[in-house]
């Protein structure tokens, strides 16, 4: 059996680790014991990109990433929308953009450098409020759900007033995209609150040794604002 190896640790903003850990040619982002993220099981990061920008409308100039992670969304952005299109990804921890242009660079490939691409390296909850109707579209997954299990201030994105502030940085028809580790019902009742039309998709686990699977919700801002009657 191949050996598992903590190849580094990055301090998160407001306390705790990410850690990188490699066995064999497969490497893993983990949180303690909790992995957040593997090479060897990429495909609901690649449906995250994939099935909102299959949402979208013909407007499309313009999308935030919240989170680096391994670059398997960035990937399937890049490969999927024009070359007009801006891209921000907005990383909280410098350490993970580190990894990607050193010890995860293969699995990166060419994606940061893309002229289409630039790297904010702030919470992409600030992002976000300082964008009003500033996307076209919102793929978030910065934590393992719609709560702050990695960082208490994730909460912040996903209770009601957060939601209402992503649905004011997206322009009309826009598409907010969450991954999430589980389904949560009340999330998404939250999101109807906020004002989005909401569907999801279930992709399954890779290698896992139960059935498991992975929860994409896709919130739609509508394309006609309507103002509440005074």
């Amino acid at each position: 059996m191949k050996p598992i190896e903590r190849i580094d640790a990055a301090d998160i903003p407001g306390g705790g680790q990410l850690w990188l850990m490699q066995c064999g040619s497969d490497f893993s982002i983990q949180f303690g014991e909790d992995e957040l993220m593997g090479s060897q099981d990429f495909d609901s990061e690649k449906a995250l990109a994939s099935l909102a920008i299959g949402r979208m409308g013909p407007r499309r100039d313009r999308i935030l990433i919240g989170g680096l992670g391994m670059g398997f969304t960035l990937g399937a952005a890049l490969s999927a929308l024009p070359d007009s299109t801006a891209i921000v990804v907005a990383e909280l921890v410098p350490t993970v953009v580190t990894w990607a242009t050193g010890p995860l660079a293969h699995l990166f490939g060419g994606h940061l450098a893309d002229p289409r691409v630039s790297l904010a390296i702030r919470d992409v909850h600030d992002v976000i409020i300082d964008s009003p109707e500033g996307f076209d579209a919102i793929l978030l997954d910065v934590d393992n759900g719609p709560d702050g299990f990695i960082r208490p201030a994730n909460d912040r994105l996903y209770c009601n007033w957060g939601l209402r502030s992503t649905y004011a940085a997206l322009r009309p028809g826009g598409v907010l995209a969450i991954w999430s580790a589980y389904d949560d019902d009340g999330f998404v009742d939250r999101l109807v609150g906020a004002g989005f039309t909401v569907d999801s998709a279930r992709i399954d686990a890779v290698g896992s040794r139960e059935p498991k699977h992975y929860t994409i919700w896709l919130a739609i801002k509508p394309d006609i604002v309507v103002a509440a009657n005074g």
